[in-house]
C-alpha cells in the first residue's frame, strides 16, 4: 500500500500541476500537501476522495490496490 505515495506525484505530474495547485484545490497549504507525497503523512479519507475526483481515478488505484487507473467501482 506504499505504492501511493510516488503515484500522487505521478498523478501531479501526468495532469500537468505543480503542488501548489492541487494544495490550492484542497484548500491547504502546498508543505501538508507534500507531505502527502513524500509519505510523511497518510492522506485522511476526505482528502483522498477529493484526489480521486481531480485526477478522475479510483481511490483504489491512488492507493496502489490496483494498477489500473480508469478502474472505478
Amino acid at each position: 500500500m506504499d505504492n501511493y505515495y510516488p503515484r500522487l506525484k505521478d498523478l501531479r505530474e501526468d495532469h500537468d500541476l505543480m503542488q501548489q495547485q492541487v494544495a490550492d484545490y484542497l484548500g491547504m497549504k502546498q508543505p501538508q500537501y507534500s507531505r502527502y507525497e513524500r509519505g510523511l503523512r497518510d492522506i485522511p479519507t476526505d482528502v483522498l476522495i477529493r484526489l480521486a475526483k481531480l485526477y478522475n481515478t479510483s481511490t483504489d488505484y491512488i492507493l496502489g490496490l490496483t494498477d489500473n487507473p480508469n478502474s472505478k467501482y
